[in-house]
């Protein structure tokens, strides 16, 4: 009787061709994007804020002063007029 052969699962030279069935591209988008806002930082503000937290909280801070500054637009109550056809 022959025994089977095992098969290492740490082994690194399994292939594409090894394994069963082909894969999705964008399978999982749509489930990890729901719920996820992902925003990609340039490297200088990544040294700034090195983590999550330091992000929402400086973005947070932010947010808060600027309800409390008044509206540098000029504009009363933020309305537009419209311009008289000439």
């Amino acid at each position: 009787m022959k025994k089977a052969v095992e098969i290492d699962p740490l082994d690194r030279t399994f292939s594409l061709a090894n394994l069963q069935g082909k894969g999705v591209r964008g399978k999982y988008l749509a489930r990890i994007t729901k719920g996820t806002n992902l925003v990609r930082l340039s490297p200088e503000v990544a040294r700034i804020f090195p983590t999550e937290e330091s992000v929402n909280n400086a973005l947070l801070s932010l947010a808060e002063l600027s309800k409390s500054l008044p509206d540098l637009t000029g504009r009363a109550g933020g309305r537009t007029t419209k311009r008289r056809a000439a």
